[in-house]
């Protein structure tokens, strides 16, 4: 069959291959997470799905390190070529969610030594700042299919992806501000190079105003609206599918290379924010102290 093949492709002939043949040079082995739901609806497509519906799809410290482990894997993957990401559920996504993270800063306020907690804090917001970062770390491209609420997190995770897609009724919110610190996984980094906008961004980042979709594509944050996620996530499939069909090795050194070009300052920007807020996720004062505003905006995202 091998021979097959090679005079197939030297002779710009189709193959003759017994039924069953090739399907059997194609297994594809597709991790299974809490937070995640992985298929593949097409070869060498991986469809990954928030799947926290009764949660808003909120970020757990689960789903930042499933994240991290679903997409390091994925990008070692050989039968992976293109990935789409979407949320099941209500929302795409209601960003932080803040249970989970109460009860990781209650931890780390357990520990008395101030050097100690700062240490303990770097190894929080990392292991965060890594699951997204994992996005643009992976070799395949990603192309994120946006629906209703995409907000902090949300914007991280999407603008670590190649391409952005979004129904009409999404809207976006860096909502970091409100909660008392500074977005620290990657939105700031990031977000500038999407938009191509600076003071658009920094208006975005400092008032943590909503964004609906029209304004998205204006933007440039998306590059297409669809009427609603199915239909979305039908047609980005076949984007995806047209890129699979694409020799593996030219797309991949393409993102490797995009990527490089732009990733230094992504990556000292976010060591940078890192220490900043080691220190202010410390703070006392309530109207920057993340810890004592997050409670008061819980009702918020609950009506989402």
């Amino acid at each position: 069959m091998v021979f097959q093949l090679a005079r197939s492709f030297v002779l710009c002939r189709p193959a003759k291959i017994a039924p069953g043949a090739l399907s059997r040079l194609y297994s594809t082995e597709v991790p299974q997470f809490e937070t995640l739901a992985v298929s593949v609806p097409k070869k060498n497509v991986f469809h990954v799905e928030m799947n926290r519906p009764k949660q808003l799809n909120t970020f757990s410290m689960t789903m930042w390190k499933e994240l991290n482990y679903c997409f390091s894997s994925l990008s070692d993957n050989s039968e992976c070529r293109v990935i789409v990401i979407s949320g099941r559920g209500k929302h795409f996504t209601g960003g932080i969610d803040f249970k989970s993270f109460l009860e990781e800063g209650t931890k780390l306020d357990d520990i008395e030594d101030v050097g100690r907690r700062a240490r303990a804090f770097e190894k929080f917001i990392t292991q965060c700042q890594d699951g997204i970062s994992a996005l643009e770390n992976c070799v395949k491209p990603i192309l994120s299919v946006v629906h209703s609420a995409c907000v902090g997190a949300g914007v991280d995770l999407i603008t670590a992806a190649d391409m952005r897609y979004c129904t009409e009724d999404s809207w976006f919110q860096v909502k970091e501000v409100d909660i008392g610190l500074a977005a620290d996984v990657g939105t700031l980094q990031r977000l500038p190079k999407v938009v191509g906008n600076t003071s658009t961004v920094r208006e975005l980042i400092y008032t943590a105003r909503k964004v609906m979709s029209k304004e998205a594509l204006e933007l440039g944050l998306v590059s297409r609206i669809y009427p609603n996620q199915e239909i979305a996530i039908k047609e980005v499939l076949e984007i995806a599918d047209s890129i699979a069909k694409k020799s593996p090795i030219a797309v991949q050194n393409s993102k490797i290379n995009l990527v490089y070009s732009q990733s230094r300052p992504n990556k000292d920007g976010l060591y940078h924010i890192n220490l900043i807020n080691q220190a202010s996720l410390q703070s006392e004062d309530p109207k920057r102290g993340a810890m004592a505003a997050v409670t008061k905006s819980v009702p918020e995202y609950e009506n989402l």
